[in-house]
């Protein structure tokens, strides 16, 4: 037996009555198709049904399963005590799967676990799945940090293990599509959220699943994305299937993209190598990465070259001041590196070695930050001097992150924001998060900074939170001061 469907589905507590008391009829179409599969799922009388949602445990470098014989959970946080679900995992499923990931070098398993309870994620389709189907044991997973074909080749291994233990199983993804579709919903609306469902629901209802693993992750994080990742794990678990597709329902009228999309695998898994999508996504990982250092500037080939440096000899690049002294220090550095970003770096503009500035370097890998770390104000000779300390310090020193690897680095894309003078504001109206960042100060020192133009941070308020939150500053306290600046990015 293999995973023989595979269901993407939201999960608005709202479907549920006791929940959404009336309000339910508002998206009756998302109920409607929440009902056909529950129908369908009762039809296929599975073995082992694999949840995963982006509501249970989850961790930036680890994919948690849930541990243990089973699990309870109900609508209590939303005001519905009654509705709720009680089920049985399939333990012999969850040791294969962890063991499966480990031998795939995915780091993935039962620990760390924060709350046993089954989350919201999981509560609303089995909310309309256990009055149709029985039997079954679940696996109930979260997501991670993970590149798009990490999660993927995770789906793979639900297949794989589905084989070697012969169970039938149902895959079912919970994730809600953009929360930014309207400007009274609860999370505002942003452009992008529109032209992300229309983006996932094209690639749902024809079984693209390439499209799926390829999606821009900036157009993702301005659409404030629920369940892509969630999608890309069910992609694998039906990788090289033939299937037939089919979106059942979309809408999203609280500002939420509600989903319902049916994959029935129409031949055994392996039949299709046309739909074996890692090499696919691979070929096309690699040219952006390509495309994405061949346009680097200077600003970010001297961050990347400082960081790779670092990262292979221990030792910091030395930039003397000037452009003579600081082509010869970098002649170590391009030792052993790729020939175009060594060739971009023979010689620095004086910008660069004669000027002093603060900046920010910041690090990605797979569209996830994975570090940032700057000044506000210049303190090393030359704002040369001020990228290759702080490419060091967000690639290894930054705290939220282990420091970077060497096999990570080819991974990594760049940018480099120089900042301009800080002035002073009196009020938000005169801030803009598309032009300028913001600094949250307070008279004992604290202070907290975020930087102008973020992917996902639409609006005056959200920066100033997040900006106070990162200084350990609340907005309501006595004497906070608000200063604004305006940046040069460098890609």
């Amino acid at each position: 037996m293999s995973v023989v469907a595979a269901f993407a589905v939201p999960h608005p507590p709202l479907v549920v009555p006791g929940v959404g008391h009336g309000r339910e009829k508002d998206i009756a179409a998302t109920v409607a198709a929440y009902e056909e599969v529950a129908s369908r799922v009762g039809a296929l009388q599975p073995d082992t049904l694999v949840i995963s949602s982006p509501h249970t445990t989850s961790y930036l470098d680890y994919l948690h399963i849930a541990p243990g014989r089973g699990a309870r959970g109900d609508f209590r946080d939303f005001g519905d005590r009654a509705d709720g679900s009680d089920v049985a995992y399939d333990q012999d499923f969850v040791r294969e799967l962890a063991r499966s990931a480990g031998a795939a070098g995915i780091p993935a398993g039962t620990r760390g676990e924060k709350d046993p309870a089954l989350d919201w994620g999981v509560l609303v389709p089995l909310h309309f799945i256990q009055r149709r189907a029985s039997g079954y044991r679940v696996v109930r997973m979260g997501l991670a940090g993970f590149s798009p074909i990490e999660h993927y080749r995770l789906g793979r291994c639900v297949q794989e293990v589905a084989e070697r233990l012969g169970r039938r199983v149902v895959y079912v993804a919970s994730g809600d599509l953009s929360h930014k579709l309207a400007a009274d919903g609860p999370y505002g609306f942003a452009p992008d959220g529109p032209v992300f469902d229309e983006a996932v629901c094209a690639a749902l209802g024809t079984g693209s699943f390439l499209d799926l693993l390829t999606m821009d992750p900036g157009l993702c994080e301005r659409a404030a994305e629920c369940g892509l990742r969630s999608f890309q794990i069910m992609a694998g678990a039906l990788d090289a299937t033939p299937v037939r597709a089919e979106l059942l329902s979309y809408e999203g009228p609280f500002g939420v993209g509600y989903g319902i999309a049916a994959f029935e695998a129409a031949g055994p898994a392996g039949s299709d190598p046309s739909r074996a999508f890692e090499p696919a996504y691979l070929a096309w990982h690699e040219r952006q990465l390509a495309d994405t250092r061949a346009a680097e500037d200077v600003y970010v080939r001297l961050a990347r070259a400082s960081l790779e440096h670092y990262v292979r000899t221990g030792r910091r690049l030395e930039v003397a001041r000037g452009a003579e002294g600081a082509a010869s220090g970098l002649a170590e550095a391009a030792v052993g590196m790729a020939p175009e970003l060594a060739s971009g770096l023979a010689e620095l503009p004086s910008e660069l070695t004669e000027r002093r500035a603060g900046a920010f370097v910041s690090l990605k890998k797979s569209g996830q930050l994975r570090g940032c770390i700057g000044t506000i104000a210049p303190t090393r000779a030359s704002l040369a001097e001020e990228i290759v300390e702080n490419a060091v310090s967000a690639g290894c020193h930054d705290p939220r992150f282990s420091p970077v690897r060497a096999d990570e680095l080819p991974e990594l894309v760049y940018d480099v924001d120089v900042l301009g003078e800080p002035e002073p504001v009196e009020s938000r109206d005169q801030l803009d998060p598309a032009r300028y960042g913001v600094i949250v100060s307070t008279p004992d020192g604290r202070r907290g900074l975020l930087l102008p133009a973020l992917d996902g941070v639409d609006t005056v308020d959200e920066q100033l939170r997040i900006a106070a939150r990162k200084g350990g500053i609340s907005l309501g306290e006595k004497g906070v001061r608000l200063e604004r600046f305006e940046v040069v990015r460098h890609l």
